[in-house]
């Protein structure tokens, strides 16, 4: 995880959950930072492909109208 500066932060947590994570011997504070991280990711990849969908949908029509690029030299 980050080295990078630290604040205390208040999150309601689900009472059950966080009992079973401490049974289960996990750091909640890592997992809530790793599933916090893996929300941001999966927010800015879908962000991402919004911003950039017609290049996407332009660069999609390129290969199904000529195939793609240097296709001849790949090896199967």
């Amino acid at each position: 995880m980050s080295t990078q500066a630290r604040r205390p932060t208040e999150l309601p947590l689900d009472e059950t959950l966080v009992a079973e994570a401490h049974e289960l011997g996990l750091d909640v504070t890592r997992a809530a930072e790793a599933g916090i991280a893996h929300a941001v990711k999966a927010e800015k990849e879908r962000r991402w492909k919004i911003e950039n969908a017609d290049a996407i949908q332009a660069d999609n029509e390129y290969v199904a109208k000529h195939g793609l690029p240097l296709a001849k030299y790949r090896v199967w």
